[in-house]
């Protein structure tokens, strides 16, 4: 066999190798075995002082054809598998790909869960600005000028003699300025108060305020709606207290407490170890109220309440700290999803 007839066959033979190579390793072998220092085609090169004069000139030229055609080879073929491969076929066999589903925030959730219950008793959801101004946020829920109540609410004033409403109850005073008893209203939103931040306060968080007005309610109306809610999204066993206390725009007020969840009434951190934790405020809507928004006292009468949003999800799902809600850890959020 002459050495055009090994060239020939040396070409044809590590083509097919190549071309059949599944890894960037088998192709590093391939070459060293035919394209090293002591390689098949190098030992070819080296081969041809021994050819008649006559011959060496054709069978190096034929050697360098193969080995610049093996490296070329070898170099496409590197370079198809480095690439990664998309899948050409589709396997119905394998397992689908899940894609992850937005949720709804847990304040958001539990802001539906909160409206969803009084909706149930016949209450109609209205909404306020953000941005309020001195009468509504206050004058209009008899806070005076001069009120020291004021002070229980660290303000954020902006331009125009402007605020940043410290709770959702402005919505009030708008509703009954443009509608007539009866009224039964829940105003859900977003409030803010220059505050501490810490486990049980922020400075921007959320209320579900409500009132109901019409001829004849009492105290006893008050008392039942608080009870009714409290059991439906806490659950049939959750104890309750009512305790005396003051609002402007309330007469009588009281605040309603409920059991701590979280420690089961040991006494923790959030509840301030005493075993209970205020979760509204209520009471039968002042007369002056009523009158600053052209309703007869004498004729009507109604109660009010507001309940924070952070402070029963906290309750309800054993949270231990109110600036989780704020902190848009995804870890924490998908725990509600």
């Amino acid at each position: 066999m002459s050495l055009l007839d090994d060239v020939t066959r040396l070409r044809e033979e590590a083509s097919k190798l190549i071309d059949s190579a599944e890894t960037v390793e088998a192709l590093d072998d391939l070459q060293i075995t035919y394209l090293g220092r002591k390689g098949a085609v190098t030992a070819i090169l080296k081969g041809l002082k021994d050819l008649p004069v006559d011959q060496r000139k054709e069978a190096g030229a034929q050697a360098n054809k193969a080995r610049a055609f093996l490296e070329a080879k070898i170099k496409t073929a590197r370079e198809k598998l480095s690439v990664p491969q998309a899948r050409s076929v589709f396997d119905p066999t394998l397992p689908g790909t899940g894609n992850r589903v937005g949720v709804r925030h847990i304040i958001t959730q539990t802001i539906n869960d909160i409206c969803r219950i009084f909706h149930g008793m016949g209450f109609e959801i209205a909404r306020g600005p953000d941005v309020e101004t001195d009468y509504y946020n206050f004058e209009g829920l008899n806070f005076p000028p001069d009120h020291p109540a004021r002070d229980m609410q660290d303000t954020f004033f902006v331009e125009h003699g402007r605020l940043l409403r410290t709770h959702t109850t402005p919505v009030q005073v708008r509703e009954l300025e443009r509608r007539k008893p009866p009224i039964k209203i829940i105003t859900p939103g977003k409030c803010f108060r220059n505050e501490a931040i810490s486990t049980r306060a922020h400075v921007a968080f959320h209320q579900v305020d409500g009132f109901l007005i019409d001829e004849g309610v009492t105290l006893a109306d008050l008392k039942g709606t608080m009870v009714a809610f409290c059991k439906a999204y806490f659950g049939e066993d959750v104890k309750l207290k009512f305790r005396p206390s003051f609002f402007p725009f309330t007469e009588p007020s009281a605040e309603v407490d409920i059991s701590c969840i979280l420690c089961g009434g040991k006494g923790c951190r959030v509840c301030k170890q005493t075993g209970w934790l205020e979760i509204l405020g209520c009471g039968m809507i002042d007369p002056n109220v009523l009158k600053a928004s052209g309703h007869d006292p004498e004729k009507y009468t109604g109660f009010a309440f507001g309940t924070g949003v952070e402070r029963p999800a906290m309750l309800k799902h054993k949270i231990n700290d109110i600036r989780l809600f704020f902190d848009n850890d995804i870890r924490f959020l998908r725990q509600f999803g």
